[in-house]
């Protein structure tokens, strides 16, 4: 029962070769691309409205010098998106419950962050390492630990997207798996079933956006920090 549960992150294969590709490309072929007329259609207006809410949203604190991070973090913000929601519908492959994949986003734009703090203001990035007014015997013991703080980051921004989008996709799993079981012995059971499941859903089409929202909101305060 355990391996039929987890068997659905599995990548898919055909003949041999991985489908992830597929589904990572499927997002770009199902977004609306800007046309060369004065007004454009309510979905192209929707999503401009949506990313001009967001990158001032989020790069306000941010000062001039990082406003060149917009471009990636709002086409990450919007991939991650759209992969969350595709991976909810019947027969889909998610590929954000996929570590491997969370820390393949993660790690360079953290490192990325990283190296700009120390390229633009070293003596700030590395005094961060150490609060200020630190006693002297605790100072080695508090490099150790902000240093080891600082390496957790990208470990927590892949595994916070994975444990929350693959607790989600178990737990529907497995209320649709009673409901199914449930049809025939209890109808009634059955049927507030579908309807917990239901409202589950909704809730995880939130999750999948909000994950993702979080996702790219703690790399541009990781940027914040170093800009």
């Amino acid at each position: 029962m355990s391996l039929s549960l987890f068997d659905q992150f599995m990548s898919p294969v055909l003949l041999g070769i991985p489908l992830i590709g597929v589904s990572l490309l499927l997002p770009w072929v199902l977004l609306p691309m800007p046309t060369s007329r004065w007004l454009g259609n309510r979905l192209l207006t929707l999503q401009g409205w949506f990313l001009n809410r967001f990158t001032s949203q989020t790069f306000a604190p941010i000062n001039v010098g990082g406003h060149k991070w917009a471009l990636i973090l709002a086409s990450l913000m919007v991939f991650l998106i759209f992969l969350n929601i595709l991976g909810l519908l019947p027969y889909t492959f998610t590929p954000t419950t996929q570590l491997s994949m969370n820390m393949g986003f993660a790690v360079p734009l953290w490192l990325a962050t990283v190296l700009t703090g120390f390229r633009n203001q070293p003596t700030a990035a590395l005094g961060h390492l150490l609060p200020e007014g630190t006693p002297g015997p605790l100072i080695p013991v508090l490099i150790i630990i902000e240093t080891i703080s600082l390496f957790i980051r990208p470990l927590a921004l892949g595994v916070r997207l994975t444990a929350n989008l693959t607790a989600g996709h178990l737990l529907m799993n497995l209320i649709a798996t009673a409901a199914f079981i449930l049809m025939t012995l209890m109808p009634a059971v059955a049927v507030l079933t579908s309807v917990v499941l239901f409202l589950l859903t909704i809730l995880e089409v939130a999750v999948a956006m909000i994950q993702a929202y979080v996702f790219v909101l703690l790399i541009s305060l990781y940027l914040q920090e170093n800009v």
